[in-house]
């Protein structure tokens, strides 16, 4: 793949040949969680869990890409690494939910389109105006 975006494809992301290794891991990552579950508080104790929030999505494919040492929630990302956007990583964090854009692809587990789909940590191919949130993103990233 090549540019900066990752290609969608069946619901997993490819990403770009380019990308630093921690990005690449956190695609990785995030495509290992499309089976799972939605679990309130998911992912907060453990990296491993049944099921996944928004926050312990973020988190599990921030520690995937060796970004993070322990899950974070959503306020608490509203501090993480450095402010505006990244090159590679964005981190979208409000009280009470957070998203990342990760090589030009959104990872939520809402759909933002409440009518379609279903709440899960996914890739989501519907844009969401960042409008309310905090941008955050890895230092370098």
């Amino acid at each position: 793949m090549s540019g900066k975006t990752a290609r969608l494809r069946f619901g997993k992301a490819a990403a770009p040949k380019i990308a630093p290794v921690a990005v690449k891991r956190a695609i990785w990552a995030a495509n290992q969680l499309r089976h799972k579950k939605y679990r309130y508080g998911g992912g907060h104790k453990s990296f491993d869990d049944r099921g996944y929030d928004c926050s312990g999505t973020i988190s599990y494919v921030l520690g995937a890409g060796g970004l993070i040492s322990a899950p974070m929630s959503s306020t608490e990302f509203r501090n993480y690494g450095d402010r505006g956007p990244g090159k590679w990583i964005t981190i979208y964090a409000r009280e009470g939910h957070t998203f990342a854009v990760i090589a030009g692809q959104r990872l939520d587990t809402t759909p933002y389109d409440r009518y379609r789909g279903k709440w899960a940590p996914r890739w989501q191919t519907i844009y969401r105006p960042p409008r309310g949130f905090d941008a955050r993103h890895p230092i370098g990233l």
